[in-house]
């Protein structure tokens, strides 16, 4: 009896933490997306990247080589949630303190569980925004401009990554 219930009790835990099909959520991959606002200004492209690394630089580079640098850069390092029963009754400790919001996070079985847990995503949420110098010559040649992209600071690691320009949204 006592050799049959020693083998269902690890079953039985696994199914009451959520260990089935669904797991806990996703977690944020690495990606950088560089875009216009819907219904938001026709002349500014929005740049959103989540990476190991800070993006402390952005520009708009154009055919011939210029470039257009993005405003302030807003850098948010601290995605972190509390759980556990500390803040089970309290729905301001709950969920993401301290964040932007954007990301959606479960904890794991095990942190649940416990009397107070903190948790933080080892990932950085940047922001940034660059002005078209020119919107019609931009809509003309926009195939032609490129992104380019500084993640890191010194002495720590420094990646450079270019990606393509936005398509312009459709002319009103």
């Amino acid at each position: 009896m006592l050799r049959s219930f020693a083998k269902v009790l690890p079953l039985t835990l696994l199914a009451a933490c959520g260990g089935g099909s669904s797991g806990p959520a996703p977690l944020p991959t690495p990606s950088v997306r560089a875009a216009f606002a819907p219904h938001g200004l026709v002349d500014q492209i929005e740049i959103e990247a989540v990476d190991r690394l800070p993006l402390r630089m952005a520009a708009l580079v154009g055919p011939d080589g210029t470039a257009t640098p993005s405003g302030p850069i807003d850098v948010n390092r601290t995605e972190r949630f509390a759980a556990g029963q500390f803040v089970a009754n309290d729905p301001w400790r709950a969920g993401i303190a301290g964040g932007s919001g954007n990301a959606v996070l479960a904890a794991e079985p095990q942190t649940a569980a416990t009397f107070r847990a903190q948790s933080e995503i080892l990932a950085t949420f940047s922001h940034a925004s660059i002005l078209l110098p020119d919107s019609g010559e931009y809509r003309r040649n926009w195939r032609a401009y490129r992104i380019q992209l500084t993640f890191g600071s010194a002495p720590g690691p420094v990646e450079t990554r270019e990606i393509p320009a936005p398509e312009p949204p459709p002319a009103r």
